[in-house]
C-alpha cells in the first residue's frame, strides 16, 4: 500500500498492541484484539504484556488451555514477571483450582516477595482453603505496610473470626431518658463464639431492667459459609417474657462480597411481642481506601403500609479489622438493636432520628475494647417527643 505515493511504514509491535487494547475495551471487538496481538508477537515474541493480555483475553472467553499457553510462555523466559503471576494465579483461582492457585502464587512470590497483589491472592487462597490463620496473617502484614489496602482490609474483616477458634465477651448498656420513661435502662450480656469448619456460631444470654421489670434472652448466630462469595447470617432467640425482650426473634441474611470491594446483604427478621412483626432489610457497603461506607433500610409491612427506617455508616479503621472508629446517623429502629428493637411492640407509626459514635481497639493481640455512644430523638407519643442517650462498653477475649 501506498500514501502519497510512499510506501506506508509498518506497525510496529507497540503500536499493534496499542490497537489490540482499543479493540478490546473500547470497540469490544475480542477477536480484532487477538489478531492485532498475534501480529504484534511475529515481531516481538518475548513482549511479555502481549503475551499476558492475550492470555487474559482468551481466559475472559474460557479458553483456558490456551490462556495458561500463554502465561507459561512468558514464565518460561522471565519467571519474575509478577503480571504473568497475578493473571495465571487468578484463572485457577477462579476455576476453584485452590491447590494449582497456590502453588502459582508462591512460585510468584519466591520471585516478587513484597508483592501485595500477589500476597493479597495468596491470602484469598488460603481463605478459600479455610487456612483462616495464615490467610489472617497476611492480610494484617499488608495492612501494617499499607492501611489503605482497600482489599486487604475488606479481606481481613472477612477473616476477623475465622482466624482464631474461640471468643468470649462481656458487654453492658446504660440507657437514658429525659421524658419517656421515669427510670433508666440496663443491659448487660456475656456471650461464647466459636469458629467451625461451616463459619462462627456463637450464643449470647442478655439481661436487661426496663420499665421496672427485669428479664433475660437467650440467642444464637450462626454465619455458614456457602462459598468465596457467599456467607449466610441465622439467629434464634427466647425469652420467656414480652416486657423486656420479645418472646422470640429470629432472623436470615444473605451476604454476597462483591468486586470492586462492595458488599451486599438481603435479609428478614423475625420479632413476637404475642403477635408475629415481619422486617425486610436491605444493605449496601463499599470500601474506600481504608474507609468503610454502609447504607441500610429496614421496612415493615403493615395493614396501614409499610413503615421504613434508614441509617448510613461511615467507618474508619487504624490498623486492622478490630481497631477503628465509626459514625451511624439515620431514621426509625432497628429490630437487630437490642436498646431499641423492644419499641417494636409500640404499633404506633412514630418517627424517631438517632446518631451514635463507635470505636474498637485492640489493646493486646486478643483482648479487645468497645465503646459506643448514642442519641434517639424519640416521639412517644402523636405530639411529644424526648430524647434518649445510650452508653456501652465491651469486651472480648480471643483464644
Amino acid at each position: 500500500m501506498t500514501v502519497g505515493g510512499q510506501a506506508q511504514k509498518p506497525l510496529t509491535s507497540d503500536e499493534l498492541f496499542k490497537a489490540a487494547r482499543n479493540a478490546a475495551f473500547e470497540e469490544k471487538d475480542d477477536n480484532k484484539a487477538k489478531q492485532l496481538a498475534m501480529q504484534a508477537l511475529i515481531q516481538s515474541p518475548q513482549y511479555s504484556e502481549i503475551q499476558v493480555f492475550l492470555g487474559r483475553l482468551y481466559s475472559w472467553h474460557k479458553q483456558y488451555d490456551t490462556a495458561i499457553y500463554h502465561y507459561q510462555k512468558v514464565l518460561a523466559y522471565a519467571p519474575a514477571n509478577e503480571e504473568a503471576s497475578i493473571a495465571y494465579t487468578d484463572l485457577e483461582y477462579w476455576n476453584d483450582n485452590y491447590d494449582r492457585a497456590l502453588s502459582i502464587c508462591k512460585d510468584g512470590l519466591t520471585a516478587n516477595p513484597t508483592s501485595a497483589d500477589l500476597l493479597l491472592r495468596k491470602a484469598k487462597i488460603l481463605n478459600a482453603l479455610k487456612q483462616y490463620k495464615e490467610a489472617s496473617e497476611i492480610t494484617n502484614k499488608l495492612l501494617k505496610s499499607n492501611k489503605h489496602n482497600t482489599a486487604a482490609l475488606a479481606l481481613a474483616l472477612s477473616l476477623r473470626d475465622a482466624a482464631v477458634a474461640n471468643k468470649i465477651g462481656v458487654s453492658y448498656e446504660y440507657t437514658y431518658f429525659d421524658k419517656q420513661f421515669s427510670q433508666d435502662w440496663h443491659l448487660g450480656s456475656i456471650g461464647y463464639s466459636r469458629y467451625t469448619k461451616m463459619g462462627s456460631v456463637s450464643a449470647n444470654v442478655n439481661y436487661a431492667n426496663r420499665f421496672g421489670n427485669s428479664g433475660w434472652q437467650g440467642e444464637v448466630d450462626a454465619y455458614p459459609r456457602i462459598s468465596k462469595t457467599f456467607y449466610s447470617y441465622v439467629s434464634v432467640g427466647y425469652s420467656p417474657g414480652e416486657t423486656v425482650f420479645p418472646t422470640y426473634r429470629a432472623g436470615f441474611s444473605l451476604y454476597a462480597n462483591l468486586p470492586r470491594s462492595y458488599e451486599a446483604e438481603a435479609g428478614i427478621r423475625y420479632l413476637n411481642f404475642g403477635s408475629s412483626t415481619y422486617i425486610y432489610t436491605l444493605y449496601l457497603g463499599k470500601y474506600y481506601s481504608n474507609f468503610l461506607f454502609g447504607g441500610r433500610t429496614y421496612i415493615t409491612p403493615a395493614t396501614g403500609g409499610a413503615s421504613q427506617s434508614y441509617s448510613v455508616l461511615a467507618r474508619y479503621y487504624f490498623k486492622g479489622a478490630d481497631d477503628y472508629i465509626g459514625l451511624t446517623a439515620g431514621s426509625g429502629i432497628s429490630p437487630d438493636d437490642r436498646s431499641t428493637s423492644i419499641q417494636y411492640n409500640n404499633k404506633s407509626k412514630l418517627t424517631s432520628r438517632q446518631a451514635s459514635l463507635s470505636f474498637n481497639h485492640n489493646l493486646t493481640k486478643v483482648n479487645i475494647i468497645s465503646l459506643k455512644a448514642g442519641w434517639i430523638n424519640q416521639q412517644y407519643k402523636t405530639d411529644e417527643t424526648g430524647n434518649q442517650v445510650n452508653l456501652s462498653i465491651g469486651l472480648q477475649r480471643r483464644f
